[in-house]
Order: structure tokens, then C-alpha cells, then sequence
């Protein structure tokens, strides 16, 4: 069980433990603000879409959307207690492993957050390959 001054993430007894994916079962808020952040598409600053059928290039854009969200709120990834992930259904395991691996460069690994991660049919725009959208306490 890790914790923070402001939130608790850990894994009770009875629930299998997370290994494969780097995520906490439970996030319990004790104190402090609470963030909530949309879900992040690949969009720059001007509003353009960045890696046009490239996973790796959008799900980099998204955690840097991410890390730009969260620091306007004073936080940082070390703060977020939640994060649900969703990719449109063309991308396979190997595209998922992917996701994985740029997302561990961001969350905190030693206290990973809750997390859920959504395969669905497509998102709103056909070329967008992920949405990321986070819960953080400050």
C-alpha cells in the first residue's frame, strides 16, 4: 500500500494482484482537490492532429496533453489517482503493448493509479486511435 498526504491506491486482500498492467484496485481520496481532466486526444495546441494513423506519435500527444492539463492544475502525474484509457478497436495487442509502454514513462510506477483501459468500436473522429482522461488530487 502506497499513499500520499492526500490519497491512498492499493490492492486489498482478496483481489488479484496487479502485475502485467502497473495499476492500484483502489484510490482513496483523504484531502485535498480534486482534478478531474476530459479525455485527451492527439490534438496540438492549434487544434491539429498529431500522428495521423500512428499510435506511438498520438499516444505521445496525449500524455503531453496530459502533463499540460495536469500542471495547470498544480499537479503532475505523481497525482493522479484514476485513469481510464480508451483505443479504437483497429488497434491490436501489439498496439496495446505500446500504449503501455509510452504510458509507464508517465505514470508513477512505484504507485501506479487505478486504472481501466476500454477497447471500443471507434471514438468520435475515425482517426483518432486513443482518448485518455485522468483523476488527480492536488
Amino acid at each position: 500500500m502506497a499513499q500520499d498526504s492526500n490519497f491512498r491506491l492499493f490492492n486489498p486482500e482478496g483481489l488479484s494482484k496487479p502485475t502485467r498492467y502497473g495499476y492500484s484496485h483502489l484510490g482513496e481520496v483523504r484531502g485535498g482537490r480534486t482534478v478531474y481532466i476530459s479525455g485527451q486526444i492527439a490534438l496540438d495546441a492549434s487544434g491539429n492532429l498529431v500522428g495521423i494513423g500512428d499510435l506511438r506519435a498520438q499516444t505521445l500527444q496525449v500524455f503531453e496533453n496530459l502533463k499540460i492539463a495536469l500542471a495547470a492544475a498544480g499537479a503532475t502525474f505523481k497525482d493522479v489517482i484514476k485513469i481510464n484509457t480508451y483505443c479504437a478497436d483497429s488497434v491490436d495487442d501489439t498496439g496495446i503493448a505500446l500504449i503501455l509502454e509510452v504510458r509507464s514513462r508517465y505514470l508513477n510506477q512505484q504507485n501506479p493509479p487505478a486504472s481501466t483501459f476500454v477497447i471500443v468500436r471507434r471514438l468520435v473522429r475515425t482517426e483518432w486511435l486513443i482518448e485518455v482522461e485522468a483523476v488527480a488530487v492536488v
